[in-house]
């Protein structure tokens, strides 16, 4: 499957700080420093229906990473699933009369263009879970007696790995609960664990299916995961990324079969995103209640300022959308870009590490934006300071001036 156009990140000057991320399973602030090859790998969308600012907000924090890593000269190998088949994609499917790979294909090209737009830099590896059966299979066949028989369906053993919620920390009467919110079935009869799970499903009638020494059927959720990010970016990984609501228990159940299968750490670090809420509750596809990528820009809103608007909250933090986000980040955009086009102003320097310093400390993308307003509305007499501002909000936040 192929990637989208990610945009050229230019190179600053200087040495950032040592980069700190918080890191979900130890709960703690902990050291980022790859050696020469940083490795991140970000679960992808599941495409029955459009970007919306949840979504955008999840992969603008793992390009803010993907550019601290970069500013420190390191190279990035960065993966990313997308989740094209699944059962809510073929559920909209069927009750929309479109063909479920038609709608796939339609709305993983709107998410492509939705990133673009925002100038989100693309993954190495941009891979769909159906060109990924073959590794499911293989990875499968590696976790032994840890995977069972459920009428025709195969399910996997949880607790044949011991370090099975580490990633989360949750009680085991939490996660029975959550998983059978998330995707799960706990009350399934004949599973040895109420918390074991789906890594293979055999064919239903009026879906799709495919042959292999399994028999015919498709990829469970967690299992694809895993497969592609042990293919692409092998064992004890830099950072898995996602959103907060994947903790548990998809990235729980992951990196699972993963230590199962390899008797290897899956990866390094946990960083989640918060959930950005819109009507008083988490925006989602299930409950409809949408701000999308797309029609804000088929409105005429610049990209930019949608990015911008994103940025002003702290990754890890749970926030509402409001309108007023919108207008605050256009604001912002035209003082930011008057500043940059003086003929001097004040040295850029100071607020070049003033923004490094931010996001060096778990990416904290207001007190980087804060920085460039007070630089912005300064007066100064340099007159470099605007071109290397504009090129360090290309840099470091993707912002272009």
């Amino acid at each position: 499957m192929r990637s989208w156009s990610g945009p050229q990140v230019p190179r600053l000057e200087g040495t950032p700080p040592v980069l700190r991320l918080h890191d979900s399973a130890t709960r703690e602030l902990v050291l980022s420093s790859p050696a020469e090859t940083a490795r991140l790998y970000v679960c992808g969308i599941t495409p029955y229906d459009a970007t919306h600012l949840g979504h955008a907000a999840t992969y603008l924090t793992f390009d803010l990473l993907q550019r601290q890593w970069l500013d420190r000269g390191l190279d990035v190998v960065y993966t990313q699933n997308v989740t094209d088949v699944d059962d809510p994609l073929l559920e909209r499917a069927t009750a929309t009369g479109v063909d479920w790979a038609e709608l796939a294909e339609r709305e993983t090209e709107l998410f492509r263009t939705d990133m673009e737009a925002l100038r989100v830099l693309a993954p190495a590896h941009y891979v769909g879970a159906v060109e990924s059966i073959d590794l499911v299979v293989d990875l499968i066949d590696r976790l032994g007696d840890s995977v069972y028989r459920v009428d025709d369906d195969l399910y996997f053993d949880v607790h044949a790995d011991p370090a099975f919620g580490s990633v989360s920390g949750r009680d085991p009467d939490t996660m029975r609960q959550v998983f059978g919110e998330r995707g799960g079935d706990p009350d399934r009869p004949g599973k040895r664990d109420p918390l074991d799970c789906l890594v293979w499903q055999a064919e239903r009638p009026g879906e799709p299916a495919w042959e292999s020494r399994l028999g015919r059927g498709r990829p469970g959720w967690h299992i694809e995961c895993a497969a592609i990010a042990l293919q692409h970016l092998g064992t004890d990984f830099d950072v898995q990324g996602g959103g907060s609501d994947l903790v548990f228990p998809h990235h729980e159940m992951s990196a699972s079969e993963s230590r199962v299968a390899t008797g290897e750490p899956f990866a390094r670090s946990y960083v989640h995103a918060g959930m950005v809420g819109y009507d008083g509750e988490k925006m989602s596809k299930s409950k409809g209640n949408l701000v999308l990528v797309s029609r804000l820009r088929e409105s005429g809103r610049d990209p930019m300022a949608i990015r911008l608007a994103l940025l002003a909250h702290h990754y890890r933090s749970d926030w509402e959308w409001f309108e007023d986000d919108l207008v605050a980040a256009e604001q912002r955009l035209e003082r930011w870009r008057t500043a940059v086009a003086r003929p001097s102003g004040p040295d850029a320097e100071p607020v070049v590490a003033a923004v490094r310093e931010a996001l060096s400390l778990d990416l904290d993308a207001p007190a980087a934006l804060r920085a460039i307003d007070e630089w912005a509305a300064a007066e100064g007499d340099v007159s470099s300071a605007g071109a290397v501002v504009t090129l360090a909000a290309d840099a470091l936040l993707g912002i272009t001036l």
